[in-house]
């Protein structure tokens, strides 16, 4: 690690634990970068067993893991930070395959969207947003599915345990089962930092998004229209959890 972003990082933590939380937000919001919140910087990231997050995003975590695990519950990292190239990669293998499956370039985006980011508007790419199941039930195919959440789903006694203690470390859903919440389908999955993720919000919504989702001449990004950016900002990335758009 370089001695100034080493630096950096301590003297963020000491202030965190020094002042208000809203004051430490705004200290905090001059210190991230665009090409960070798009993505494309060299964020200072902490390593965990699966995963990456920014140092204090990592150290709440690590807490969390350690109080879920004394319940029997072994939290499992999914996916944690992912960069604007990591993305793209998806976005590019999911409209491909779309596209090959008959559907249109319009309704592959739409379907796109349904659980996926466009590149440079993933919360994935700040190091604040995790996604999480339990280690534990032994489970076939795909582990991000709501219904396996619920019910008799194998990681309903991880979700019940999430529910009542996640928020204590610093951790909420985003996407939320809430009625009328438009965007992205629900993740119950899913979780942010919040002590970090509000004010990286709060900064990310100072960006010319439409210019900058129009530069980067993704797959499909001709059917990227004003309307349809307007809309994905609202609803995708705005229509959350009401907590994480806290000022």
């Amino acid at each position: 690690m370089k001695r100034r972003m080493f630096t950096k990082a301590i003297l963020l933590g000491s202030i965190a634990t020094t002042l208000s939380s809203a004051l430490y937000a705004s200290i905090l919001e001059t210190q991230i970068s665009q090409d960070e919140l798009l993505g494309k910087g060299n964020p200072l990231l902490t390593s965990g067993t699966g995963y990456r997050l920014r140092p204090e995003a990592a150290t709440a975590f690590e807490r969390l893991k350690t109080a879920a695990l004394q319940d029997k519950i072994q939290v499992k990292v999914i996916s944690s930070y992912r960069d604007y190239a990591h993305q793209n990669r998806i976005w590019e293998r999911k409209y491909n395959r779309f596209r090959e499956s008959g559907l249109s370039p319009t309704d592959s985006i739409k379907k796109i969207i349904e659980y996926s980011t466009i590149p440079g508007t993933s919360r994935h790419h700040w190091g604040t947003d995790i996604d999480l199941i339990d280690g534990t039930p032994k489970v076939t195919g795909d582990v991000l599915v709501p219904s396996k959440f619920y019910g008799t789903g194998p990681f309903c006694k991880f979700k019940e345990w999430m529910d009542k203690h996640a928020n204590s470390f610093g951790f909420y859903l985003v996407y939320t089962d809430t009625l009328g919440r438009k965007g992205f389908k629900h993740e119950p999955w899913h979780y942010s930092y919040a002590p970090l993720s509000i004010p990286y919000l709060k900064k990310y919504k100072e960006l010319d998004i439409k210019t900058r989702l129009q530069e980067n001449k993704l797959l499909g990004s001709a059917h990227l229209t004003t309307p349809f950016i307007n809309s994905y900002i609202k609803e995708n990335i705005l229509d959350i959890n009401p907590y994480l758009l806290k000022d």
